[in-house]
C-alpha cells in the first residue's frame, strides 16, 4: 500500500503540473496579448512581450510533456481496478500529446513573423497582421482537435476513479459527466461558428475543471485510502 500512496503522490505532482502549465500557456497569457477583434493590437503585445510569448510556447510544451508521463503513472494505480479501462485511458490520454506538440508550429511561425526578418520588408504591416491572426486560428483550431482526445481520456479515467474504492466517486462522477462536456463543446465549436457567444459555452467544462482539478489534489494530498484490514 505504501508503494501506491507514492505512486497516487507522484501521479497528483504531475497532474499539478499539467494545470498550472496548462492554465498559464492556454488562458492566462492569451488574455493578456491577444485582441481577437484587433490584430494590430494583437501584433504589438506580441512584439512588445515577446518574452511573455515565448513563455507560453515553453510552458505548453512542458504541460504536454508531463501529459505525456501522467497516464502511465495512473495507469500503474489503476491497472488492478480494471485494466481494459486502465489501456484505454492511456491510450485516449497518449494519442493527444503528438497533436498539441505539432500545433506549436503555429506559434513559432507568429514568431518568425512578428521578427524583424528582413525578408519580411516586402509584406505590409496589415499582412503581417492577417497572417498572425491566421496563425492564432490554425493554433486554436489545433487545439480543438486536441480537445477531442481531451474529453475521451476523462470518461475512462472518471470510470476507474468511482470504481476504484481509494478515491472519492463524486469525483469520477464529475470526470465522466466532463468528458461528455468536453466532447460537446468540441461538436458545437466545430459545427456552430458563433458557439463561443452561447450562454452554455461558459458553464460546459466545468464539471471537467471540478473532476481534473478535485483528483489532482486529492492525490496530492491525501493520497488513497487504505483498504480496511480483514480480521480472521
Amino acid at each position: 500500500m505504501e508503494a501506491n500512496k507514492k505512486t497516487a503522490r507522484f501521479a497528483g505532482f504531475l497532474y499539478l503540473l499539467v494545470v498550472i502549465f496548462g492554465i498559464f500557456s492556454l488562458m492566462y497569457i492569451p488574455s493578456q496579448l491577444i485582441v481577437w477583434d484587433n490584430p494590430a493590437a494583437t501584433v504589438e503585445n506580441i512584439r512588445s512581450s515577446e518574452f511573455l510569448f515565448r513563455l507560453e510556447i515553453l510552458t505548453g510544451l512542458l504541460c504536454y510533456l508531463f501529459f505525456l508521463l501522467l497516464p502511465f503513472v495512473l495507469y500503474q494505480l489503476f491497472k488492478k481496478v480494471n485494466k481494459t479501462y486502465a489501456v484505454l485511458m492511456t491510450v485516449l490520454a497518449v494519442t493527444s500529446v503528438p497533436i498539441s506538440f505539432s500545433n506549436f508550429v503555429h506559434l513559432f511561425d507568429i514568431l518568425s513573423l512578428v521578427g524583424n526578418t528582413e525578408y519580411l520588408g516586402i509584406y505590409a504591416p496589415e499582412q503581417i497582421q492577417v497572417q498572425v491572426m491566421l496563425a492564432l486560428k490554425s493554433y486554436s483550431r489545433g487545439n480543438l482537435v486536441a480537445q477531442v482526445f481531451w474529453s475521451l481520456w476523462l470518461f475512462p479515467f472518471g470510470y476507474l476513479v468511482f470504481k476504484s474504492g481509494f478515491l472519492p466517486k463524486l469525483l469520477g462522477i464529475f470526470l465522466m459527466v466532463g468528458s461528455c462536456g468536453y466532447f460537446i463543446d468540441f461538436l458545437g465549436r466545430t459545427l456552430c461558428g458563433d458557439f463561443g457567444s452561447w450562454g452554455l459555452s461558459d458553464y460546459i467544462t466545468i464539471p471537467a475543471s471540478i473532476g481534473e482539478i478535485g483528483t489532482c489534489l486529492w492525490l496530492l494530498i491525501m493520497g488513497i485510502k487504505e483498504a480496511p484490514k480483514r480480521t480472521a
